[in-house]
């Protein structure tokens, strides 16, 4: 497939892809805001001229904070324009606006990657530089940016082996993209190896580390935890189960109703990955006779609710902080695992499964350091669990190996910043 055949295939796909909108719409009325900017009629207010960085949803975003932060601080005369392809994006670019109080940074969608409406994108924005975060690659934008001569930088870049599989599908679309990019600033050497079996030039390649080992939690944050943690558990022992999907509900309430014999005050912090599962969840949680109340009520957990379901969105990273230890899901179903680094960040033991291929570096460096413990079966959850509850010593040993683990490697902001630096006085000498 080139390029030519995949805009055909869209155009093809376009009352399909409405629907999709209108049915998201229906469920969620935000999908419904924006449609204008989709089709690359951006606000008339946006600056061009502009650094145009894309986050594709809440994890990109969130992840993109140090160097969105980084380069608002370095760049305070250039104009910022954001980019998100889902709601909850956007809402977590405005809570970083109302931070920031930067002046010259917008947010709007990225437009929908049919030829036009990227043409229009890049008109009306002009980047002189666009940094996309992770692997965001839309064949369209791509060629628009580099007809208009933009440097383009993939920031925080992976490339799975599974991805890696579905690229080499398409090669021939698969080396177009890749010939548009300017610099790839790859997390670990394993991305690095992937992306030049795509045919993409060392030198166009570094390796930075994950940005996510920058994460600094805030002094109001850290604050809201402990006062979170001093409500919620009242001196209670916590775990919680961050992004469990459906099949690893039984799993978890079975492994905490083990536990409760043991600890008979132990909460569980339930998080499923999906709002729409957080009334499945709460079913499941009935069918074991676990009282629950529910993060949403707004009320603290009583002693007889053993479970509290986090069924907020957004405050992953806050109830991570109330907790004493944490399961990441995603990982004990071949899902590849979600990321183990938001609750390392806040000081937790991690515990996952062995699907973990979708943050493999970030897990192997955690497991070296005795910040990771991978289980295979959930009898061996239970045990790694019980074991961390009935040794105190053994639970503070592993909380400080996690936050050595992240105190070894921040960095790479600093990396990814140089990089900005070098193609933004390549793209200004060119225009003088």
């Amino acid at each position: 497939m080139n390029r030519k055949f995949y805009t055909l295939w869209l155009y093809v796909l376009s009352p399909a892809i409405w629907l999709y909108f209108l049915y998201r719409g229906i469920k969620d009325p935000r999908y419904l805001k924006g449609l204008k900017q989709r089709m690359g009629f951006t606000p008339r207010n946006l600056s061009a001229e502009s650094i145009h960085i894309h986050c594709a949803s809440v994890g990109e975003t969130r992840a993109a904070i140090p160097l969105l932060k980084q380069i608002a601080q370095n760049y305070t005369s250039d104009s910022i324009v954001i980019t998100t392809t889902t709601p909850t994006g956007r809402e977590e670019v405005l809570k970083l606006l109302d931070e920031l109080q930067h002046r010259n940074i917008q947010h709007c969608y990225l437009p929908l990657d049919w030829p036009g409406a990227c043409k229009r994108f890049v008109k009306r924005i002009k980047p002189k530089l666009t940094i996309l975060m992770e692997t965001e690659l839309w064949p369209n934008l791509l060629n628009q940016l580099s007809k208009n001569n933009v440097p383009i930088l993939l920031a925080n870049a992976r490339l799975s082996d599974s991805s890696l599989k579905k690229y080499q599908k398409h090669l021939p679309l698969s080396k177009e993209l890749f010939s548009t990019i300017s610099r790839i600033a790859a997390q670990y050497e394993s991305d690095r190896l992937n992306f030049e079996s795509l045919g993409v030039a060392k030198n166009k390649i570094d390796l930075i580390g994950s940005i996510k080992f920058d994460i600094a939690l805030s002094d109001q944050l850290r604050e809201n935890q402990r006062q979170l943690k001093q409500q919620w558990s009242k001196g209670r022992l916590a775990w919680i189960a961050a992004s469990i999907h459906p099949a690893e509900f039984a799993i978890i309430l079975d492994t905490h109703q083990k536990l409760l014999t043991d600890f008979p005050d132990l909460l569980l912090i339930a998080v499923p990955r999906h709002p729409e599962r957080f009334a499945e969840f709460k079913q499941a949680c009935q069918k074991k006779n676990l009282e629950f109340s529910s993060r949403s009520d707004k009320q603290s957990p009583s002693k007889q609710h053993s479970v509290l379901v986090g069924d907020s969105m957004g405050e992953l990273t806050l109830m991570c902080g109330a907790s004493d230890i944490a399961f990441v899901g995603g990982s004990l179903i071949e899902r590849g695992g979600h990321n183990p680094l938001e609750p390392a960040a806040c000081g937790l033991p991690v515990i996952m499964g062995p699907s973990n291929y979708n943050f493999s570096d970030i897990s192997q460096i955690l497991q070296k350091q005795a910040a990771l413990e991978i289980v295979y079966t959930p009898s061996a959850l239970y045990q790694a669990m019980h074991k961390l509850l009935s040794q105190p010593s053994l639970l503070h040993t592993r909380s400080q190996a996690t936050e050595k683990t992240f105190a070894n490697n921040r960095g790479a902001v600093d990396k990814i910043m140089s990089i900005v630096n070098q193609l933004l006085n390549l793209h200004n000498n060119k225009n003088v």
